[in-house]
């Protein structure tokens, strides 16, 4: 954290001046203890609300995404890989067949 002074300029008033912060250094079991939102997503698509009105038990909603496509693994909403669904203990995972390089998230932010 930087340091905050006060100062007095000419005309008297009392004003922060904020120092220039020393070189720190961001400690890693700090940055590791920090929780993210991980979503996986499947697909997407747009629709009007009327058709949205419609939807029953049973419909089904098409996505954009071609059936085989790798899912995307997103971090706080960016994706950072992608992969395909998998079955572990009863429950579902992804196993990741492609990371996003850091320069191409980026470029995203």
């Amino acid at each position: 954290m930087s340091d905050v002074t006060t100062e007095q300029n000419d005309d008297g008033e009392v004003t922060d001046a904020v120092e220039t912060p020393p070189n720190h250094h961001i400690n890693p079991d700090v940055l590791q203890n920090i929780s993210v939102a991980i979503k996986v997503e499947v697909g997407r698509t747009k629709m009007k609300i009327r058709d949205l009105l419609r939807l029953t038990q049973g419909s089904v909603v098409e996505l954009e995404r071609i059936a085989g496509e790798p899912l995307d693994l997103l971090v706080n909403d960016t994706v950072v890989a992608q992969g395909e669904v998998v079955l572990v203990n009863d429950r579902y995972g992804i196993r990741l067949t492609r990371v996003v390089p850091a320069s191409d998230r980026m470029k995203n932010l």
